[in-house]
């Protein structure tokens, strides 16, 4: 997608945190955004604090791991502004935990936000890109933890390396159509994701999990992580530039590095074990 005016953008997570940064971004690139969050309050806010014309922009109270709200939220938008060019699906939730100690319903909780809503953004607004036949752009926030992995994050691991396959399939599948797709995989970025854990359906307010030297640690990455403002920049010049993947850390191309030697020493064994190397 080389030009952003007068494009249509649905995105989701757009009250705080990168989805609130596509926001501003595709706002100066001259487009209208349709900002969606479950928090209806710090919606409200943030949309105010754009200062944008009201023409320009509207707001949805969107739950994404409800079909039906995504739904409703696509067709508000369809009200709003006649038409949708652009979806980020960037809502998302952290979670840890060790295997034996994570409830079923948290990674339930999880599963549905982080992976079933970028599949709900994508059934909802698909059909009504190809109904205009003007193309368009999908973003699909995943993560670096979609590509590599660390003991305690697993279900925020699963979550994201499912959305970094499905995206990649997408890209492939709507090529044809003229939509074009991304996958967005940062490091840390300055945000609330590391506090989301707390409105887990397990969380009980009156007894809150104590401090971990790993939540501490994720805690400090994020507050000292990149702008969420520069990672939006970013994602605008990679979907004109027709990326499939969106990164933004030096230092994490190591980890991809070490992932794929030992992916590739453990298959090339497999094959001498079978005689075919």
């Amino acid at each position: 997608m080389q030009n952003f005016d007068n494009k249509v953008a649905f995105v989701t997570g757009a009250a705080s945190g990168i989805g609130l940064a596509l926001c501003k971004a595709l706002l100066n690139a001259g487009s209208k955004v349709m900002m969606a969050d479950i928090d209806a309050d710090g919606l409200e806010a943030a949309a105010k604090g754009l200062g944008v014309d009201d023409s320009r922009i509207s707001t949805i109270v969107c739950d994404v791991k409800s079909a039906e709200s995504v739904n409703a939220a696509a067709q508000a938008t369809i009200d709003a502004f006649g038409q949708v060019h652009i979806v980020m699906n960037n809502a998302g939730v952290g979670l840890g935990g060790y295997p034996g100690s994570i409830p079923l319903d948290d990674w339930r909780w999880i599963t549905d936000i982080n992976l079933l809503g970028v599949v709900y953004g994508v059934e909802a607004f698909v059909p009504l890109m190809q109904a205009h036949g003007e193309g368009g752009y999908i973003v699909n926030t995943a993560s670096m933890a979609g590509h590599i992995s660390s003991p305690g994050m697993a279900p925020y691991h699963a979550t994201k390396f499912a959305v970094v396959g499905y995206t990649e399939t997408l890209a492939q599948e709507l090529a044809p159509l003229n939509i074009g797709v991304s996958v967005l995989c940062p490091t840390w970025v300055k945000s609330n994701i590391h506090n989301t854990a707390s409105k887990r359906p397990s969380a009980d307010p009156k007894n809150p999990l104590p401090t971990s030297k790993l939540t501490e640690t994720l805690k400090n990455l994020v507050e000292n992580g990149i702008s969420p403002d520069t990672l939006a920049d970013l994602v605008l010049k990679s979907m004109q530039a027709k990326r499939l993947y969106i990164f933004n850390d030096p230092e994490a191309k190591v980890a991809i590095s070490m992932r794929h030697k030992v992916i590739s020493d453990d298959y090339d064994a497999c094959l001498s074990d079978l005689g075919l190397s």
